[in-house]
């Protein structure tokens, strides 16, 4: 067996939280654990948000907040013990290239 190739996923960096959350399925907390999400819906503007730990909260949908900034610079300290993430889901998002949809002249 031949070693696999991690293969790149292309997401693009300006949307709205709820879609980067949604796709990404991780939540960075302040303290820079990152946690896995069970579930996430999106009601008005804000987004309720469930972990794999039991956690549950509300935030606002930004395009600018911090936790879609630290999900797209791939900023955190260690992934969540009671979440348990599995080691191919943290690999799948490391190998995540969050690019401009201007830059590969896409379409928005």
């Amino acid at each position: 067996m031949s070693p696999q190739k991690s293969t790149k996923r292309y997401i693009y960096k300006n949307q709205s939280l709820y879609s980067l959350i949604d796709r990404v399925k991780l939540w960075p907390g302040r303290t820079g654990t990152l946690h896995g999400i069970k579930s996430v819906t999106r009601s008005e503007g804000r987004i309720d948000i469930t972990t794999h730990c039991g956690e549950a909260f509300v935030v606002w949908d930004s395009r600018s907040s911090r936790a879609a900034r630290w999900l797209r610079n791939r900023w955190f300290k260690k992934p969540c013990p009671a979440c348990k993430i599995p080691a191919w889901k943290l690999e799948k998002y490391h190998s995540t290239v969050f690019t401009d949809a201007q830059r590969k002249g896409g379409k928005r």
